[in-house]
């Protein structure tokens, strides 16, 4: 996922050799007492050794022996309506990126838009998750890590997105409609019960768990931080380091 430029190691190999001909420089100087041999000699060896390191730095980036490659994946966030998917993914998106990975966020809110005539029927919604699972794979292909978070309500189209990944991580927030309404601050669900909202997952159609996901949150027993490590932790033991 990262390499070494040449740019890069011709800077290495100037910073580095700068103080190494000073201390050179100086040693001379300490044993000759003469300013102009002291500076020849650093000279000298200033560009002598340069152009080594050079050659050293780039022969060892041609050699596969002791590199560690980092794989690009999807994970992939399922769950019901207000199960905490998009707060969990965040939090998990934020560590990767701590970690020094390159990775993408991306969720419901920010894909639906640029299909803004995608409704909300079983045939809609799977379609929209396929989109977004071909978008997901195209990243993955490029050496991006995706975090995904979706309700994605039906096993069809999850099971699509797992089809099209190289590596794919599918995290199920396990709860009840019932709680999730609770945690429902922007009255969706009673919206769903009063007519409002159609075809919504948890209320007037079901919502089809995972029947093989890698990781299962129980959100109603576990908090946010400790579900962002459990899954951090198992991708460090079964994805990221399978790399190494």
């Amino acid at each position: 996922m990262q390499y070494e430029t040449k740019g890069r190691s011709i800077l290495k190999a100037i910073s580095w050799r700068t103080w190494a001909t000073i201390t050179t420089a100086v040693i001379v100087l300490i044993f000759t007492g003469k300013l102009t041999l002291a500076i020849t000699v650093g000279l000298l060896e200033v560009v002598a050794k340069m152009g080594l390191y050079f050659i050293h730095e780039r022969m060892w980036h041609r050699i596969g022996y002791g590199k560690k490659e980092i794989p690009s994946f999807i994970l992939w966030f399922t769950g019901l309506p207000a199960s905490g998917k998009k707060e969990l993914a965040d939090r998990v998106y934020r560590q990767l990126l701590k970690d020094k990975l390159k990775a993408e966020r991306l969720d419901s809110l920010d894909v639906r838009p640029l299909f803004p005539e995608t409704g909300f029927a079983r045939e809609d919604v799977n379609e929209h998750v396929k989109r977004a699972g071909h978008l997901c794979a195209m990243l993955e292909k490029n050496g991006v890590i995706v975090v995904a978070s979706f309700v994605s309500p039906y096993r069809e189209s999850r099971e699509f997105v797992r089809g099209v990944a190289k590596n794919y991580v599918e995290v199920y927030l396990k709860t009840t409609p019932e709680a999730c309404e609770r945690r429902d601050t922007k009255g969706h669900y009673q919206k769903a019960r009063e007519g409002i909202y159609r075809d919504f997952p948890g209320v007037d159609v079901d919502y089809e768990e995972p029947r093989s996901p890698e990781v299962v949150i129980e959100v109603d027993e576990i908090g946010m931080d400790e579900a962002a490590q459990k899954i951090v932790s198992f991708l460090k033991k079964n994805v990221i380091n399978q790399g190494k």
